[in-house]
């Protein structure tokens, strides 16, 4: 375009999708963290196909700073796996299964591309454009938690599983294992393949009652 700005990408249609007629609030009523996987392989292609429909969340100024990683070969996988549980910590690991997962996705959040965005002449007045420590909400992690969300909801639909879960203290680890830029942070992993319905011991988490549209909808005030 003659005014510098990026042509827009053509948004996808229904017709692209691999499971046509799942709407979004079937897919959020569908999801549940799968924590047992069958080493059968992920098709070639669907991994990439869910990753661009992904991406499309929006971000703050439309910077576009969310990248990911992707570890789908088995040897990524087992690097990944020796980092984050190391096999003198895997005994009594409730659930084995999640280990057979034969893919990996990170997302990673990039503050410098949210700087240099917010330093455009558009975005300068915000006085975003220094220092991460002038964002008082670090939007690039809350930008990767919507592409992991949206994620997830289209491997639902897609017909597989997945597995959210933080990196907590293995996050640095990560990034230097796999070269990931110092700076970008995660809000965490999403193993992903296809269940093989084998859960080892159930999640005390999914056994708690949803809480009343009641409790958490507060209107004009608290």
């Amino acid at each position: 375009m003659g005014d510098g700005r990026k042509p827009r990408e053509a948004p996808l249609s229904r017709a692209d999708s691999p499971l046509d007629g799942l709407s979004v609030a079937e897919a959020l009523a569908s999801r549940r963290a799968c924590r047992s996987f069958s080493p059968e392989p992920i098709a070639v292609g669907v991994l990439d196909s869910l990753l661009d429909r992904a991406r499309r969340t929006p971000t703050a100024g439309n910077c576009q700073g969310v990248e990911f990683l992707v570890l789908e070969k088995p040897d990524e996988v087992e690097a990944f796996w020796d980092t984050t549980l190391p096999l003198e910590k895997r005994p009594g690991f409730p659930w084995p299964g999640l280990l057979s997962a034969p893919g990996i996705v990170i997302p990673f959040g990039l503050p410098e591309i949210y700087l240099e965005r917010y330093s455009e002449d558009d975005k300068v007045a915000s006085g975003l454009g220094g220092d991460i420590a002038d964002w008082p909400v670090p939007y690039w992690l809350t930008d990767a938690a919507f592409v992991a969300m949206a994620f997830q909801l289209l491997v639902v639909e897609e017909g597989l599983g997945c597995c959210f879960f933080g990196l907590f203290d293995n996050e640095g680890a990560v990034r230097e294992r796999f070269d990931v830029p110092d700076g970008a942070r995660s809000p965490g992993a999403i193993a992903i393949g296809h269940p093989d319905g084998k859960t080892l011991r159930p999640s005390t988490s999914a056994a708690r009652d949803r809480r009343p549209i009641t409790g958490v909808v507060h209107r004009g005030t608290w």
